[in-house]
């Protein structure tokens, strides 16, 4: 792990470095969805403003779900590099995306579609700042071979433990490739969503089996809580696309262009 990278006189946060990678090969995607569709709007900056919310979205969703870190550190916990929630992040990711689509005329629920693949790659490798910085995301102690201890990391543990945060970085590409490769065809708008909402929110629920994380409900994290409230979601919203009639290709190929 390296929390830090030293260059001269600069102490640079790896988690910093690797959300800002995550940004802009999330942009990159959207960009190139955007183009498969036709469609001239501004991709990357609307995933700006998105990773913006996001993150504020993740502070705030930590800050509520670890109260005792807040009296402890006070307001400073919001500047704090460590403590981000997953659904936090995605609520208001979603939000904003929602909300400039709307106003650039493409569609909340189209405009979500076409960013689901680009959000899949950014989680993918944001997790990978949570590997190097050891801030804590990891899992439980195990004897498999490819267990990592994290002695230098942000909350240090001495023991091979489950690197969590790898295999969400994987299993998050696969869903990357998936949604990128179903976006080929025209589909029904919001189909991709909610695979993009079944997919995440089942990964997540799975991989905090063997996380940290401490159970509030039915033997259940938080994060998993919430990653069923995702499942759950991203199944209703395929049942109302399936039973609910959509803009033919025809409509949803026709181009958008920028607004004055």
């Amino acid at each position: 792990m390296i929390p830090y990278l030293h260059v001269g006189p600069f102490n640079i946060p790896t988690f910093g470095l690797m959300l800002w990678l995550a940004a802009v090969a999330a942009a990159f995607v959207m960009d190139r969805a955007f183009k498969r569709a036709r469609l001239d709007a501004d991709a990357v900056g609307m995933v700006a403003i998105a990773v913006v919310a996001g993150i504020v979205g993740a502070k705030l969703w930590h800050v509520m779900d670890t109260p005792s870190e807040f009296r402890e550190m006070g307001w400073r916990v919001l500047w704090d590099s460590a403590g981000f929630a997953w659904f936090g992040g995605l609520v208001f990711g979603i939000s904003a995306l929602l909300l400039q689509g709307w106003r650039a005329h493409i569609g909340a629920l189209r405009t979500l579609d076409l960013a689901a693949p680009a959000a899949a790659v950014g989680y993918a490798i944001g997790r990978i700042g949570c590997l190097l910085s050891g801030d804590g995301c990891y899992g439980l102690p195990t004897s498999l071979p490819w267990g990592m201890a994290f002695p230098n990391g942000i909350e240090p543990v001495f023991v091979p433990v489950h690197p969590t945060p790898l295999y969400e970085c994987l299993v998050g590409l696969l869903i990357t490739w998936w949604l990128w490769s179903r976006g080929k065809k025209q589909r029904p708008i919001g189909w991709i969503t909610g695979e993009y909402l079944i997919l995440t929110g089942l990964a997540r629920f799975l991989v905090e089996f063997i996380r940290r994380n401490p159970k509030v409900l039915w033997g259940l994290s938080n994060a998993q809580l919430a990653s069923a409230g995702s499942v759950v979601a991203g199944a209703a919203l395929l049942w109302w696309v399936a039973t609910r009639k959509v803009a033919g290709p025809e409509n949803a190929a026709l181009p958008v262009h920028k607004a004055a």
